[in-house]
C-alpha cells in the first residue's frame, strides 16, 4: 500500500470529528472503552455471534455488521468509514482473519507494515537480531531437532496446535496427533516454526512507542492461562503417562505480572533498540503499541521469542491502570485509552500524519 493514498485520505478527514473502528474481536473492548474515556466516537464492525458482547458492554456507538471479518476491505464498507473520519485501530484478527491490509484505503493507527513482519517468522527474526536481542535457537527442519523445542506456525493463532517435541520422531508423531484432533491442517506442517524450548518464567510486555512524546512507554506486562498445558498439573503424573496427555498451548486468557524491578532495565533497553530498528524497516517504524513476548531464564536472563506490532489481548489486564501505567501517568491508564490518547493529542498537534498507515 503506498502510504501517500492514506495520507490524502486523512487530509479530508476532520479532525475534531474523528471517529475511532475496529474488528469486533481480540481486543475491541479495550480499544473501544479506551476511545469513548477520550471523548470518541465510536464503530465496533462485527459478525452476528460476536454483536452480543459489544451491545453488553455498551462500548460501541455503533455496531456495523460483517457477514466476515474480509467484509471490512470492500470499497462500500471503507467509503462508510471514511465518511465517519474513522481511524482503525488493528489487533491480533486482523493478522489472522484478514491478512495483508494493502486493500485497506482507511487509515490505520500504527504501522500496517510492521504487522506484515510480524506474522512473517524469518522477517521477525531479522528484526529482534538486529535489535541486539537474545533469541532462541530456530531449527530449519524436523530432521535438525535435538533438544526440546517448542513448534509454532504462522501469524496470531492464540497459541493453538502448539506443541513441544525433542526428536525428529516425536515431532512426526505429535504433528499428526495435532492433525487428527482438528487443531492444526495438515498442510501447515510444512511452514512450521521450530524453536528451542527455554525453561523459565514467560512475560509479556505491552509497551508503546510515542511519536508526540518520542519516548518508549512500559504499560502492562501480563502471562498467559493457557489450555490444556496449565490444566495438566491438576492431574497426578502417573495418571497423566497412562491417558498419554499431550499439552496443548491454546490461549484461554491472561493475567497481569508485577517484575522484580531491576529486570525492567532489560525489558527497556530491548523495546528501545525494537523501534530504533523499525525504522529502518518501515517508515515511519513503529507507533503505539507492541508487545515483546519473552522468558527470564534461571539467571534472570531475558530471551525474547517473539514480536507483537500492534495491541496484544494480554494488555487487557491493564485496565483501568497497571503498575506501570500509572507511575508513568499518575492516572487511570491502559493501553485502549494509551493509544486513544495519542491519536487525540497527533490532532491537536496536526501530527496525524506520524501516526496512521
Amino acid at each position: 500500500m503506498d502510504r501517500s493514498r492514506i495520507l490524502e485520505v486523512i487530509k479530508q478527514y476532520d479532525k475534531d470529528s474523528i471517529t475511532i473502528a475496529t474488528l469486533g474481536s481480540h481486543s475491541a473492548l479495550n480499544i473501544l472503552r479506551g476511545a469513548k474515556d477520550e471523548g470518541f466516537r465510536t464503530v465496533c464492525l462485527c459478525r452476528e455471534k460476536e454483536r452480543i458482547i459489544y451491545e453488553s458492554f455498551g462500548v460501541a456507538d455503533e455496531i456495523l455488521d460483517l457477514k466476515d471479518y474480509p467484509d471490512l476491505l470492500k470499497k462500500s464498507m471503507q467509503d462508510e468509514l471514511i465518511e465517519k473520519n474513522a481511524i482503525i485501530i488493528p489487533h491480533g484478527s486482523f493478522n489472522a482473519y484478514i491478512g495483508k491490509l494493502d486493500e485497506l484505503i482507511v487509515p490505520v493507527f500504527g504501522n500496517r507494515m510492521l504487522m506484515a513482519w510480524e506474522v512473517d517468522r524469518e522477517k521477525q527474526r531479522k528484526w529482534l537480531t538486529n535489535a541486539g536481542l537474545t533469541l532462541p535457537k530456530t531449527f530449519d527442519k524436523p530432521e535438525d531437532i535435538d533438544r526440546l523445542v517448542i513448534v509454532k506456525y504462522p501469524g496470531a493463532r492464540g497459541g493453538m496446535g502448539y506443541f513441544l517435541a525433542s526428536s525428529p520422531e516425536e515431532f512426526y508423531e505429535k504433528a499428526k496427533q495435532m492433525v487428527e484432533k482438528g487443531l492444526i491442517d495438515a498442510s501447515e506442517i510444512e511452514n512450521a516454526h521450530i524453536q528451542e524450548y527455554i525453561v523459565g518464567a514467560n512475560v509479556y510486555f505491552s509497551f508503546f512507542y510515542s511519536p508526540v512524546f518520542g519516548r518508549v512507554e512500559l504499560i502492562a506486562a501480563d502471562r498467559r492461562y493457557e489450555a490444556s498445558v496449565d490444566g495438566l498439573g491438576r492431574i497426578p503424573a502417573d495418571q497423566q503417562l497412562r491417558a498419554g496427555l499431550m499439552p496443548t498451548y491454546t490461549v484461554i486468557g491472561n493475567f497481569p505480572v508485577v517484575l522484580r524491578e531491576s529486570l525492567l532495565a532489560q525489558a527497556i533497553k530491548a523495546a528501545r533498540n525494537v523501534v530504533e530498528v523499525s525504522k529502518q524497516i518501515a517508515y515511519p517504524g513503529m507507533v503505539g503499541p507492541f508487545c515483546l513476548e519473552a522468558v527470564f531464564d534461571e539467571n534472570a536472563k531475558m530471551i525474547v521469542f517473539e514480536i507483537s506490532a500492534r495491541i496484544v489481548a494480554g494488555s487487557s489486564v491493564g485496565i483501568p491502570a497497571s503498575p506501570y501505567s500509572y507511575v508513568l501517568f499518575g492516572e487511570p491508564m491502559y493501553m485502549g485509552r494509551r493509544i486513544a490518547r495519542e491519536i487525540r493529542l497527533a490532532a491537536e498537534k496536526n501530527m496525524l500524519d506520524e501516526v496512521i498507515y
